[in-house]
This record gives structure tokens, C-alpha cells and sequence, in this order.
């Protein structure tokens, strides 16, 4: 479970990858069920994220360096890290700020690194289960505040988040250059392929991440929009 060589063999859309995204599905209806419960739930939910949001970050960590593979390009700069720092500071202290740039970059991108994983090893390998579940959580965690907590984001913060990632991007952009690493995958696509391995190479790889983020962001909106509408039109039927 825990080998550096074993348990390789890992199949896109394999019967086990189809499953584990079934579960993640399965988890949201939950919180969605759950949203009208018992107070005692949210509070439940809450610690179980915060817990295990850092754990999943740590024990990577600690797997990589107790196996003797953990190298510079492991430090907890990639987009995912980045997104469970904001979850966590949003569990100690709310602020929309915060939020609006974790919802753009903490719910639809993990999820499109379930779909298309950099994964080598299959279940139930230690890497495989804290890959996906690490990836689960952050979503999750974006559900949890909207549903419990009230967060909302207006259209603006699609430009304004952008900006914000972008501007994030560059000092990474600078370490990776330093390093050799490859954090926010700015200096090449993954070596598994994925979805970055179709948007080619030198100045049009930048190009097309930069348009694939504009085009993420903006259908990540698109849930969050809907249910702002259904809300005002709730409100205005309530009042008349």
C-alpha cells in the first residue's frame, strides 16, 4: 500500500476510477442533503474537512520523504496546495475575498484533476487514496461554504479572481525558472496525459493556459450564477 513500486498500473475510466468519482458525487448529494439537518451536521462536516485537508497535504509529504522521493518540485506549491491554504484560512476566519478566488480555483479544477489524474499507482495505494481524496475535499470544502455558510460570488470576481491567479503566478513562474520545477504546471504539461498534454508547446502553451483558466473560470461561475438567480427570483415571488 504504501510501495514506491507496487501498484502501478492505473487505467483512465477504469472500473475503479469510475467508482471513485461516483463517490465524490455521492459526497456532494450528501452535503446537499444534509444542508436542512440538525445544526450539529455543519459542524461535523466542517471539522472533517478542516482535519482532513491538512492531513492529506502532510502525509504526502511525509510519504515522499519516509520513501526517500520527496525532491524540490514536491513543495506544496502546486494550484491544489495553494487551494487548500485558502480552504483552511476560510474554516478559521471568513472572509469573501478569500473565497471568491478559492471557488474559481478549488472547485472545478481539482475536479478536472480527478477526471484526467497524473496517477500511476491504482487502489488501494496510499498515493492513489490521498490523491483523490485530497482532490474531493477542496470541492467539498467550496460546497460546504455555500451551502452552510452563505457564500456567495458576484460576476465581477471572474475578472478580479483572474487577476489575482495570474498575479500568483508570477513568482511562481520565477521559481520554477530557478528550481527546475514545474509548479502550476508553468513550465510544461504534465508527464501523464491530460488535459494540458493537448495545448501544445513554447509561447502557445502559455496562450492556451491562459485562455483554458479565462474559460474555467467563467463555466465555474456558471452554478453560482444560477443559484443567485433562482434566489432573487425566489425573494421577488415571496414579496409579491
Amino acid at each position: 500500500m504504501f510501495s514506491v513500486t507496487g501498484m502501478h498500473g492505473f487505467q483512465l475510466f477504469s472500473v475503479t476510477h469510475l467508482a471513485t468519482l461516483v463517490v465524490f458525487f455521492m459526497a456532494c448529494g450528501v452535503l446537499v442533503y444534509l444542508r436542512n439537518k440538525p445544526k450539529r451536521y455543519p459542524q461535523m462536516i466542517k471539522w472533517t474537512l478542516l482535519i482532513l485537508l491538512p492531513a492529506c497535504e502532510i502525509s504526502q509529504q511525509l510519504w515522499l520523504i519516509l520513501t526517500h522521493q520527496w525532491v524540490v518540485s514536491d513543495l506544496p506549491l502546486q494550484l491544489c496546495s495553494l487551494s487548500t491554504f485558502l480552504a483552511i484560512y476560510l474554516f478559521l476566519k471568513r472572509n469573501e475575498k478569500v473565497f471568491y478566488l478559492f471557488y474559481f480555483i478549488g472547485t472545478l479544477p481539482p475536479f478536472l484533476a480527478m477526471v484526467t489524474p497524473e496517477m500511476v499507482y491504482t487502489f488501494p495505494h496510499f498515493r492513489f487514496i490521498e490523491y483523490f481524496l485530497h482532490h474531493s475535499l477542496l470541492p467539498l470544502a467550496a460546497l460546504y461554504f455555500i451551502l452552510y455558510e452563505g457564500y456567495r460570488v458576484p460576476r465581477k470576481a471572474i475578472l478580479s479572481s483572474y487577476v489575482i491567479a495570474n498575479i500568483i503566478a508570477v513568482p511562481i513562474f520565477i521559481l520554477n525558472q530557478l528550481l527546475g520545477t514545474n509548479f502550476f504546471y508553468l513550465a510544461s504539461p504534465t508527464e501523464a496525459k491530460t488535459i494540458l498534454t493537448f495545448f501544445g508547446t513554447g509561447i502557445m502553451y502559455y496562450i492556451n493556459l491562459e485562455i483554458a483558466a479565462l474559460i474555467v473560470f467563467c463555466i465555474t461561475y456558471i452554478p453560482m450564477g444560477v443559484l443567485q438567480r433562482v434566489q432573487r427570483d425566489g425573494s421577488r415571488d415571496s414579496e409579491s
